[in-house]
């Protein structure tokens, strides 16, 4: 088991979509655990697509992530295996896209997520959990739990719009829920060489986040794309692809601090 103290826990934000949140949360995720560390992916989406891109039928749960945030079950009592060893998901279903109504008039509120996994602390080397595309009470959740936040960010035009808003949020929480809370990881996706946009951006997010801006930049790639539909992450569906070496790199810049 990990040392109770060393979980990490990362909160993968943007509420831009279409960024590679869900991709980079189970191809990060896959690609720890293949370095055998014991890595828990907690699917905070009501879309579920960690969930099903980990092989898992979100369908067939009788429990999920809703009953952790509104009805206090045990973080334990929902986490399934996903049939790759030391990956485990907090799985989501399509009750949780009304769940930031349901919780306006729940005591704390922000802190069920942090509640919930403060039980499974000493279980995981490293937590992540993949937010939805904005930026309401499940994403305050997240940020209120979390050690750190990774940031995928599409290397196309906007790509930084958005990004003060994301700021002012983590400001927020920082203040008021978790003062530790900050933006660690940036990290490019859906980067292409060829394409002088690309380039541009890279350069532009740089002079943002010089300090938080990953040295592995993620490809814009076909089988990236494919991976989950086949409920796996790229790591095991093509082990030899430019984007599984991209996100094996990444696990070892996390890894490296």
């Amino acid at each position: 088991m990990a040392d109770a103290t060393k979980t990490r826990i990362f909160a993968v934000a943007n509420q831009k979509g279409g960024v590679g949140k869900t991709t980079t949360t189970t191809s990060l995720g896959a690609a720890l655990a293949e370095k055998g560390k014991r890595v828990l992916v907690v699917d905070l989406d009501p879309q579920g697509n960690a969930t099903t891109g980990l092989g898992v039928d979100g369908r067939q749960f009788e429990r999920s992530v809703y009953d952790v945030l509104l009805n206090d079950v045990p973080m334990v009592d929902i986490v399934e295996p996903t049939g790759f060893n030391n990956l485990f998901v907090a799985p989501a279903t399509l009750d949780l896209a009304g769940v930031e109504q349901e919780l306006t008039s729940v005591i704390s509120r922000e802190l069920r997520l942090k509640r919930a996994l403060a039980s499974v602390e000493g279980d995981f080397d490293y937590v992540f959990i993949d937010c939805p595309p904005s930026l309401g009470l499940i994403t305050i959740n997240a940020f209120a739990a979390a050690t750190d936040i990774l940031v995928p960010v599409q290397t196309e035009f906007y790509a930084l719009e958005g990004l003060t808003q994301l700021q002012r949020i983590v400001d927020l929480v920082q203040k008021n829920l978790n003062p530790t809370l900050r933006i660690t990881k940036v990290v490019l996706t859906m980067y292409d060489s060829r394409n002088t946009l690309s380039t541009d951006v890279a350069k532009e997010v740089q002079r943002h986040f010089e300090n938080e801006l990953c040295k592995t930049v993620i490809p814009r790639t076909v089988r990236l794309a494919e991976a989950p539909s086949f409920g796996q992450p790229i790591t095991v569906f093509d082990p030899s692809s430019k984007g599984a070496k991209a996100y094996r790199n990444l696990a070892e810049e996390i890894l490296n601090g």
